[in-house]
């Protein structure tokens, strides 16, 4: 990458702020399906578990497109870059919409999954091409933050308005707010911005390093587990806890605050304890926490506390997983960082598809046990991945 030396003064004060809003309509829309899978699946004629495949087709086509159209589209402007792949993801907003069946809507999962693949890297990049080395650490967690808020804010609000008012509606909000982010992304990011891309070979490289893969490849594994549960919280608390319309949008709210809390409560531990600890105990607290919903119904307090603690159990997890990462990793580093964010769409893609076949196997009641499981499988995978780690972490 080539970073472009700018000064204090003449750097734009409102761009940080700006990429991290735009990061909030992106992680809206992205994981909004979560709040509406009921809505939807009847208007549709689908059940929850079907419904909710249209995460599973998203998380793909991110996992797919994002490093390769990043790579097309690296001796682009960045400008033009991020505002094209923001158009992109407001048409895909206008399809979900408009759309007159569900084959269009997981077209349009795919559509917004090109351009969110394509915004977010690119955004973190020109964040960390503006700023100087000693500043980039909090440019690029506040660049990132506008997604964690997404947790907080923009989930749960998407599910208040699919319950309200349709879920249609709530494509049309996320539409809404991708027309000020153009206008603001085209007249912020410097023109003639631009960096190397990563080679093929640099790829190539890290792919065929099968130790260096089966430790991104954990983040997979945590995250799919997670998202066994996470893709069908709405329905199973409606089913088992007879929530509506504001209950499940209080469970999400609740379920964003602990994410939040779970990242910055992730970089603590991983200084505190190193990451081999923390993502030790991380995995044994979601084994423990998640088959506790295989136990609903219960108190409401006692289910969202459970649901907040879980949050934070499960979004604690990348902190440590990127420092584990970045040790061995090496002048690489934005190559292994670039697979481990594939991995985590690749985590939800398969999450949400196991979700949905324990569903349809087992019953929705089920889904607890079955990330309970899952979890299991990701602690056997820690184990073997960080005995061969490239180098002897702590």
């Amino acid at each position: 990458m080539i970073f472009k030396d700018m000064s204090q003064s003449s750097r734009d004060p409102l761009l940080i702020p700006v990429l991290s809003a735009c990061n909030f309509v992106i992680g809206m829309g992205a994981f909004v399906v979560i709040g509406l899978l009921e809505p939807l699946g009847a208007d549709m004629d689908r059940s929850a578990a079907q419904a909710g495949q249209l995460m599973t087709v998203y998380a793909i086509a991110y996992a797919v497109l994002s490093p390769a159209l990043v790579a097309l589209t690296g001796r682009i402007g960045r400008r033009r870059v991020l505002t094209a792949a923001l158009a992109l993801f407001a048409l895909a907003a206008v399809m979900a919409a408009a759309a007159p069946g569900f084959g269009t809507l997981g077209a349009s999962r795919i559509v917004a999954a090109a351009g969110a693949g394509m915004f977010t890297p690119v955004a973190a990049a020109v964040a960390a091409a503006l700023y100087p080395a000693e500043q980039r650490a909090r440019v690029l967690a506040a660049v990132f933050f506008g997604l964690t808020l997404s947790q907080v804010i923009g989930v749960p609000a998407g599910s208040f308005i699919a319950y309200t008012f349709g879920w249609r509606w709530a494509f049309a909000v996320v539409l809404a707010l991708c027309l000020p982010c153009l206008w603001l992304i085209w007249t912020r990011v410097p023109a003639g911005l631009r960096f190397q891309p990563v080679s093929m070979a640099d790829l190539a490289g890290i792919l065929s390093q099968g130790r260096t893969m089966l430790a991104i490849t954990f983040t997979g594994t945590f995250l799919g587990a997670i998202y066994v549960l996470y893709t069908y919280l709405a329905p199973l608390l409606s089913q088992t806890m007879g929530f509506g319309r504001d209950g499940i949008t209080l469970a999400l709210v609740i379920f964003g605050v602990g994410a939040v809390g779970g990242n910055i409560l992730g970089g603590f531990l991983a200084d505190r304890f190193g990451w081999r600890r923390t993502l030790l105990g991380l995995c044994v607290g979601q084994m423990a926490l998640m088959p506790l919903f295989s136990m609903l119904p219960a108190p409401v307090p006692l289910v969202l506390l459970l649901t907040f603690c879980w949050a934070v159990f499960g979004w604690a997890f990348m902190a440590g997983q990127q420092m584990r990462l970045i040790t061995f990793s090496g002048p690489r580093a934005p190559v292994v960082l670039a697979l481990n964010a594939a991995a985590i769409y690749v985590g939800a893609a398969l999450g949400s598809a196991l979700g949905g076949i324990v569903i349809a196997k087992f019953g929705i009641a089920t889904l607890g046990l079955a990330a309970g499981l899952a979890a299991t499988l990701a602690l056997l995978h820690l184990w073997i991945s960080a005995s061969r780690s490239p180098l002897v972490q702590t």
